[in-house]
């Protein structure tokens, strides 16, 4: 039985029974149990660490809340498929209420998309090709719908979609799991900062055809396998991204109380 250390936390001594045991079942959860499978009961678990069931209870809650398990009434907890959910709630906060989240994304994005471009270009397959011209496509498509003038909002969070999916498809192409972790963590917070990026693209004197081309660059070099192309492509695409934010966030309405009151809010 592996007992815990019951001080409080409020007492200046070791972290509360509840904290231990939280800690103790991460560990647990992490590394033994496979998505779906079930914890042991709660009276197996108290046994097991020396604490009450209520003590337990908390702790579960705990993991429920940091996305770990899944809980309900009359059964035991199970164990959830990892998500980045609350890494991507945290970069879209910082994104929307400090300028300089943005570029900290964007220097999070040099150091990951240049690499996984790269490593697109040695290992993508036909399909995951195939996904990216879809992709193009579809940000062609919603372009085309801009320009014609039909419902120029919904085109543009299309538009912003199939980007977000161009970059999460070269993730997957990748073959990195932890790349397509990251990914997967970075999609709302991504077309948050499309959103300014396309502002600041448009005052530059640059279109949606620009935008276009880029990732046609991109896209040519990973079919070619052409890693070091794919690689130039990726990091030239976000130098300009960069430029375009520091441009979209300098033209941001001075009466504004913060920059972030020029992105909307997308879907």
């Amino acid at each position: 039985m592996a007992s815990v250390d019951k001080s409080s936390a409020a007492e200046g001594a070791q972290p509360t029974a509840t904290i231990v045991v939280a800690e103790a079942l991460a560990k647990l959860v992490l590394g033994e149990l496979s998505p779906g499978s079930s914890l042991p009961s709660e009276g197996d678990l108290a046994t097991r660490y020396g604490v009450s069931r209520l003590t337990v209870r908390e702790a579960v809650k705990m993991l429920a809340g940091r996305g770990l398990l899944d809980v309900g009434r009359g059964r035991r907890a199970i164990v959830k498929q990892p998500t980045g959910v609350a890494f991507s709630d945290f970069l879209s906060t910082v994104i929307q209420n400090d300028p300089k989240g943005l570029f900290d994304l964007i220097e999070l994005r040099m150091s990951l998309e240049v690499q996984t471009a790269t490593l697109a270009a040695r290992r993508a397959s036909r399909a995951s090709i195939a996904t990216l011209e879809s992709a193009i496509q579809g940000m062609k498509d919603a372009a085309q719908s801009g320009k014609s003038g039909i419902d120029s909002a919904d085109s543009e969070v299309r538009f912003h979609q199939h980007d977000v999916a161009f970059h999460e498809a070269i993730a997957l192409a990748s073959g990195n799991r932890l790349i397509q972790y990251l990914f997967e963590a970075m999609a709302a917070p991504l077309r948050r900062s499309f959103y300014l990026s396309r502002r600041g693209h448009e005052i530059r004197g640059h279109s949606t055809d620009d935008t276009i081309a880029a990732h046609e660059a991109v896209l040519k070099a990973i079919r070619e396998g052409n890693p070091k192309a794919a690689g130039a492509a990726m990091r030239a695409h976000l130098e300009d991204t960069e430029r375009d934010i520091r441009t979209g966030i300098n033209a941001a309405p001075a009466t504004s109380p913060t920059w972030a009151s020029a992105v909307p809010t997308p879907e």
